[in-house]
């Protein structure tokens, strides 16, 4: 059970057990299944990729971009659309959200040829751009500070788990119906979740969750803010700037295997498009189900000593580096597959840490265009060139030679979130004396 521990936190205020209502639950539990649907319209193309490469004769490269071009909108939009979030309300933004990316999918399984397929999937970027950041933030307005990095994680690793059922059951779909009805199973999904969430989840409801003491400041605060101010509380310190930059650069690992692992398993394990895609699928899950225990850990251990969150993230990044590097130096066989396993488990740990680091030095009123910046990070560091850089790479050296490469990138995640630790209380300090200061 976790343990109510106190942290400093800008501008939130942590709330009692009894408070975290069962409301409160079901709201978590309709956001977390939209962005499952995000991932399963955002996965499912892994899955046909050996059916399109056939089909439509397309390099590894035009393969990547498929992939690449969403995380690219999400990094590009993500921070306008948030801020937008902010200001016209996060149920109606996320449900027009939800709603484009659900038609965009339904696009893609129209889709005639690789340009159609290109348009199709940029607008599954532009609906999913600023999901992730308007949801999180969503969640942690009406849950206490003293489970962000468990909520963060659990959150982020619904991405993880859509993956899975987008790869697996896309792979499915398509061994029996062609690759077009994976894509139109994704989309029947996302209808019907958006039309629940619609009906279920309102901001007056929202609103009566949250403490008295949020509202009044997320309200003096959202009239009074300006955009100068608005940065100038998203990029306040040396240690969030390393908390953006670490987590981006960490998520490249899993960007790259989830998009690859299809086309890894077909190419060097002879498994079938189908079978391959729910043999990834398996490594998808296992990088969702080590977010949520990685989130968990970081909770426990760091009760008493936030500063060791950092040292967290850094362990992850390590351990990330040390058993996918290994792996892909191996040949094919049990052991490989072994360590691959143990390495996508911790591969995305850092989520947690590095969303409650952001979370506790900024303020609640930001906290939407806070994770919109995270999410930007996340996606131009790590989500977007994932899939684009490796099917570069795999163009001249191969697919193996080129997921050789990839475990590099935690590295200098690892440098980023040590620079971060060495500035976090410093910078903790100095953002609660300037909050001091602004009270009437």
């Amino acid at each position: 059970m976790l343990m109510q521990h106190a942290e400093p936190a800008t501008g939130d205020f942590p709330v009692a057990r009894s408070d975290v209502r069962a409301y409160a639950w079901v709201v978590f539990a309709l956001t977390v299944g939209l962005l499952l649907s995000d991932y399963m319209s955002r996965q499912v193309l892994n899955a046909v990729f050996p059916l399109l490469k056939s089909a439509w004769h397309l390099s590894d490269t035009q393969l990547g971009s498929l992939s690449s071009v969403v995380a690219l909108m999400v990094g590009l939009l993500t921070f306008p659309l948030s801020v937008m979030a902010d200001r016209w309300g996060r149920v109606r933004s996320i449900a027009l959200m939800a709603t484009v990316w659900t038609l965009a999918t339904l696009g893609c399984a129209l889709s005639t040829n690789y340009g159609e397929m290109l348009v199709a999937r940029t607008f599954v970027g532009v609906g999913e751009a600023a999901y992730g950041s308007a949801g999180i933030a969503l969640v942690l307005s009406i849950f206490p500070a003293r489970l962000r990095s468990t909520l963060t994680a659990a959150f982020m690793a619904g991405g993880a788990f859509g993956s899975v059922f987008g790869m697996a059951l896309g792979g499915a779909v398509a061994a029996h119906l062609g690759w077009r009805w994976s894509f139109g199973a994704m989309a029947c999904f996302g209808i019907v979740l958006v039309i629940v969430y619609r009906l279920v989840v309102t901001e007056q409801r929202l609103a009566s969750l949250e403490p008295g003491s949020n509202r009044e400041t997320t309200g003096k605060l959202g009239v009074r803010m300006n955009f100068r101010m608005l940065l100038s509380g998203l990029f306040s310190s040396k240690s969030v700037v390393c908390a953006y930059v670490g987590s981006g650069l960490h998520l490249l690992v899993p960007a790259a295997v989830w998009a690859w692992m299809p086309s890894f398993l077909n190419r060097y394990y002879a498994l079938p498009a189908g079978l391959a895609a729910v043999g990834a699928a398996g490594f998808v899950l296992v990088t969702g189900l080590g977010m949520v225990a990685c989130g968990m850990l970081t909770d426990r251990l760091n009760k008493h000593a936030p500063a060791r969150k950092w040292t967290t993230a850094i362990a992850f990044c390590l351990l990330s580096f040390a058993l996918l590097g290994t792996a892909f130096q191996l040949h094919a066989g049990p052991l490989q597959l072994l360590l691959i396993g143990a390495g996508m488990f911790v591969s995305a740990g850092a989520c947690g840490p590095s969303g409650a680091m952001v979370a506790n030095l900024t303020p609640s009123s930001i906290h939407a265009s806070a994770f919109a910046t995270l999410t930007l990070a996340n996606n131009l560091l790590g989500l977007a060139p994932g899939a684009i850089v490796t099917g570069m790479i795999a163009d001249r050296i191969g697919l193996l030679g080129a997921l050789q490469i990839v475990p590099l990138a935690p590295l200098v995640a690892a440098l980023a979130f040590v620079i971060g630790r060495r500035n976090y209380a410093k910078d903790l300090a100095r953002l609660a004396a300037l909050r001091e200061q602004a009270a009437p």
